[in-house]
């Protein structure tokens, strides 16, 4: 399957919804800001659609909950890149020496 960057692709598809006009009015007032139709925003949302094989953002009922769930992810991972770039004990630095560097009584 060829994939088409779709803000180059030849647009001669037509695509009709039904959106609130209030609704309508506020995202093009957003995208005017990038100097983008909604029509840019949408073809945008397309090509990411197809960049990520799916969806372009996380879809739950507790959208919180999710991008919790994924930043205690990435945390988890750069605390594992750090343990495991000290070479040997001795690159340990104890927490009263940490906090003696820092300045911190406690």
């Amino acid at each position: 399957m060829q994939v088409l960057n779709v803000m180059n692709a030849p647009k001669t598809g037509t695509f009709q919804m039904r959106i609130n006009p209030e609704i309508k009015a506020q995202v093009e007032q957003i995208y005017e800001k990038s100097g983008l139709t909604l029509t840019d925003a949408i073809n945008c949302f397309l090509q990411q659609s197809i960049n990520v094989g799916g969806l372009p953002f996380i879809v739950t009922q507790n959208s919180q909950e999710a991008l919790r769930n994924v930043a205690i992810a990435q945390l988890m991972t750069e605390i594992r890149k750090g343990r495991d770039s000290v070479k040997t004990e001795s690159d340990w630095v104890s927490e009263e020496e940490m906090h003696a560097k820092l300045g911190i009584d406690e």
